[in-house]
C-alpha cells in the first residue's frame, strides 16, 4: 500500500520500538556497546559508526525521499561536506549561481584548496549548464528553489544531461521537503537537506541529512560519514524525529500563508519585486509545477535599499529576525549580513541579491496576522 506523506511522517516503520512497544524511539545515549563475539560483526559498535537513535531517524528520511539509504549529520553543511567528499583534486563541478551562501564558501573558497574546482551558472538555463562543461566535469550542485530568490532548476533535463555526461547529481531539497518534492524520483542521485529547517520544524535543533537510491553510491556515503564524523547525536536525533511527525501538517498550514503573503506583498507599492514560485509572474512556475506538488513556504521580496529594510526590521513585530528558516514562527532574514555574508558584495549583486532583499520563512500564524503586521511595518517606510 501506497502511504500518503502525511501518513508516513507519522508511521516510518520505526516506531514503535521493538524491545518495549514505546511509542517513541528511545535516546541511546551510549558512546559504545558491548560486543557478544568478536568474530561477529555486531549491529552497534561505536556510535559514530552508528547508533540507534540517528539510525531511525536516518530510515524515517530514505522512507520519505524515496531513497534506499539515509544518513543524519551534525548540520546541513555537515551534509553538503561529505557530498562534496566524493569529489577531489582535479575534478570540476558546476553548481546553482544563487546557492545557499553557505554552500557557496565551501564551493569558493574550501574546496578549491583541495584542487576542486566550482563554475557557478544560471542554472534556470540547461544550456548554460552544459556549455560549462569541461573534460574534467564530475558533478552538478543544484539548488531548486534556490536560496533566496527562488529560482526554479529543471531537475529532469539537469539529471538526463548528467547521465549522458557520467557526472553526479547533488540536490539541497531544504526548501521543498519531500513532502513537495522528490528530486531521486527525478533521475537525480544525492538529496541533501538542513534539517535544522523543515524537518526539525521548530528552531530549536541543527541538523543535516543525506539520502540516496543507489546502494554503491551509499556506501561511499557511508565511509565519508564515518569518516568525517560530523554525525547527528542521538538527542538531536530524537528531535529530529519528533519534528518531523509534523512536517505534512506544517508544510500545508506554512505553504497556504506563504502564498497569501505573497500575492499581497505582490501588490503592495512599496514593495518593488516578490519572488515565489506560486505566483503567476514568475517565470519558473510551470517547470516547478511540472516537478514540486507546491510553491513551499518561503519566499523572498525586494524593498529597494538597506535603508528600507532597516525600518521594517525595526517595525515589524510577529516574524522572528534572524538566520534560519523552517521553524513554527515566521522567520525573516536579510541575506546579505546572514545567509549570504560569505558571499563577496560583486558576486551578490550578480544574482540578484541586493541591499533591499528580505527573506521570509513562512510560520504557523493566521495569516491575515502577519499582513496586517506587514502592512503597519510597511507604513515606516
Amino acid at each position: 500500500m501506497k502511504l500518503h506523506p502525511s501518513t508516513l511522517v507519522v508511521h516510518s516503520g520505526v516506531e514503535p520500538e521493538e524491545h518495549t512497544g514505546a511509542s517513541s524511539v528511545p535516546i541511546f545515549m551510549g558512546s559504545t556497546f558491548h560486543q557478544k563475539d568478536i568474530d561477529t560483526p555486531q549491529p552497534f559498535d561505536y556510535s559514530r559508526s552508528g547508533n540507534p537513535t540517528r539510525q531511525a531517524v536516518e530510515e524515517t528520511i530514505a522512507l520519505l525521499e524515496g531513497g534506499t539509504r539515509g544518513f543524519a549529520f551534525a548540520s546541513g553543511i555537515a551534509a553538503m561536506s561529505t557530498c562534496l567528499g566524493l569529489f577531489g583534486a582535479g575534478d570540476h563541478l558546476i553548481a546553482t549561481r544563487d546557492i545557499y551562501g553557505g554552500t557557496y564558501r565551501l564551493l569558493d573558497k574550501v574546496w578549491s584548496n583541495f584542487g576542486v574546482e566550482t563554475t557557478f551558472v544560471d542554472a534556470t538555463d540547461i544550456e548554460a549548464i552544459r556549455s560549462a562543461a569541461r573534460p574534467n566535469t564530475r558533478g552538478l550542485v543544484l539548488e531548486t528553489p534556490s536560496n533566496p530568490t527562488l529560482s526554479i532548476t529543471d531537475l529532469r533535463a539537469c539529471a538526463s544531461l548528467a547521465k549522458e555526461r557520467g557526472w553526479l547529481t547533488i540536490v539541497d531539497n531544504t526548501f521543498m521537503t519531500p513532502c513537495l518534492q522528490k528530486p531521486l524520483e527525478l533521475g537525480i542521485d544525492i538529496v541533501v537537506h538542513s534539517a535544522t529547517k523543515f524537518l526539525g520544524g521548530h528552531s530549536d535543533l541543527i541538523a543535516g541529512a543525506i539520502v540516496v537510491k543507489d546502494d554503491k553510491l551509499g556506501k561511499r556515503i557511508g565511509f565519508l560519514q564515518n569518516a568525517f564524523g560530523a554525525i547527528l547525536s542521538p538527542h538531536d536525533s530524537w528531535l529530529l524525529l519528533r519534528g518531523i511527525k509534523t512536517l505534512a501538517v506544517r508544510m500545508e498550514v506554512s505553504q497556504r500563508g506563504a502564498a497569501q503573503v505573497a500575492e499581497y506583498l505582490s501588490g503592495h507599492p512599496k514593495v518593488k519585486r516578490v519572488y515565489y514560485p506560486g505566483l503567476s509572474s514568475h517565470r519558473g512556475q510551470e517547470i516547478h509545477r511540472q516537478q514540486a506538488k507546491g510553491a513551499g513556504a518561503v519566499l523572498s521580496f525586494d524593498l529597494g535599499g538597506k535603508d528600507e529594510v532597516k525600518k521594517l526590521f525595526a517595525h515589524i513585530k510577529l516574524p522572528l529576525v534572524a538566520v534560519s528558516l523552517g521553524g513554527v514562527e515566521s522567520i525573516l532574514s536579510y541575506p546579505a549580513t546572514m545567509s549570504h555574508a560569505a558571499m563577496e558584495p560583486a558576486e551578490r549583486e550578480k544574482r540578484g541579491i541586493g541591499p533591499g532583499l528580505v527573506r521570509l520563512s513562512v510560520g504557523l500564524e493566521n495569516p491575515d496576522d502577519l499582513k496586517a503586521d506587514l502592512e503597519e511595518a510597511l507604513k515606516a517606510l
